[in-house]
């Protein structure tokens, strides 16, 4: 379009964002490379952000990029179960009884002889037929061979659909070795969620760290680093625009008027943004001046010291040269004499 104006970042979620692109590339790297994840107050020191909401609106803006469109569902043996997330509560010791906490569906395919391959997460309103029927749908393709426990809504929910395969356990203990990928990967997705964040999880945005877990784990096997990089970055630059009142749970009104346009339109944003503080990045021309500023009296005591040594130099100069006697005056010996 003749005339118009653009940028590089339209249409990604880097779109109208004031922090420079090398801090979120820098971001994106240590989302990625780090096996257990970063937490939004490790990134802010980390990168030096002045703000944890900037650092917490930039993964979240990450973490909502990671489910890629149309991306294939489950196949072969699929286990399936759910459980719940968040902290005990009084009176509900196991069952699906409603509270606080979050129930969480959770389908995990099962390799031969002894392997887990991809899995799916999602939180559920309820245990019903119907929410569990539509958590297959999502996230396993049909004609799979779905395996679950006792729970009376697994039969209604893959009928017609799926093979079903009901398994029953007298204990959880020997639930969980009849189910041990959706055990594992419940283990592991606490064990996640209390380590890399303390457990400071709402229940609002379960959903989003639900994603985050489920892309590390289905890439556990990743060779290098650098193509979960390189994944992260691509499914960035192809999602629309995510702004920050589309991640907060609860949006306050808009107070002000939104700013009038300028009379002049310049260069976009990101090209009239001044250069970053980068001090490592700086000439060390300034280092002396600094050690002078900071240290007054050791220049006075080097300058001191300075001027003794070019009066002893002088001195030595100026001193009249000495003869040098025979060698018995000096008491030097030759060889072969006692």
């Amino acid at each position: 379009m003749c005339g118009g104006r653009t940028s590089p970042t339209a249409g990604t979620i880097f779109d109208k964002t004031r922090t420079p692109l090398t801090v979120w590339f820098m971001a994106c790297w240590l989302f990625a490379s780090q096996k257990d994840g970063i937490s939004a107050l490790s990134l802010k020191r980390s990168l030096e952000i002045g703000s944890s909401q900037t650092a917490w609106a930039m993964l979240h803006r990450l973490r909502s990029v990671l489910v890629r469109p149309g991306r294939e569902r489950l196949e072969g043996a699929v286990e399936v179960d759910e459980a719940f997330i968040g902290g005990e509560e009084p009176g509900l010791r196991g069952g699906r009884a409603k509270g606080k906490k979050v129930l969480v569906g959770v389908a995990v395919e099962r390799l031969e002889p002894k392997r887990f391959g991809r899995c799916r997460m999602a939180p559920l309103l309820d245990a019903s037929a119907d929410t569990l029927r539509g958590f297959l749908t999502d996230n396993v393709q049909e004609g799979a061979r779905v395996i679950t426990d006792g729970w009376q809504s697994y039969p209604s929910a893959a009928a017609g659909l799926y093979t079903h395969e009901r398994v029953v356990g007298s204990a959880s203990a020997e639930t969980a070795k009849l189910l041990p990928g959706v055990h594992t990967v419940i283990s592991l997705t606490k064990r996640w969620l209390l380590g890399t964040h303390q457990g400071r999880i709402d229940a609002a945005h379960l959903a989003s760290y639900l994603n985050e877990f489920v892309f590390r784990f289905n890439r556990q096997r990743s060779r290098s680093r650098g193509l979960v990089f390189y994944r992260v970055l691509e499914l960035a630059t192809a999602h629309d625009p995510v702004r920050y009142r589309d991640l907060i749970a609860s949006p306050r009104p808009q107070t002000r008027p939104p700013h009038p346009p300028p009379a002049t339109r310049g260069h976009p944003a990101s090209l009239e943004r001044p250069p970053a503080n980068r001090p490592w990045r700086q000439a060390h021309s300034g280092y002396m001046d600094i050690q002078e500023a900071a240290y007054p009296l050791r220049r006075v005591a080097s300058a001191q010291s300075s001027r003794r040594l070019v009066a002893k130099a002088e001195a030595i100069m100026t001193q009249p040269k000495r003869r040098l006697g025979s060698r018995a005056a000096i008491g030097v010996r030759r060889p072969g004499h006692a």
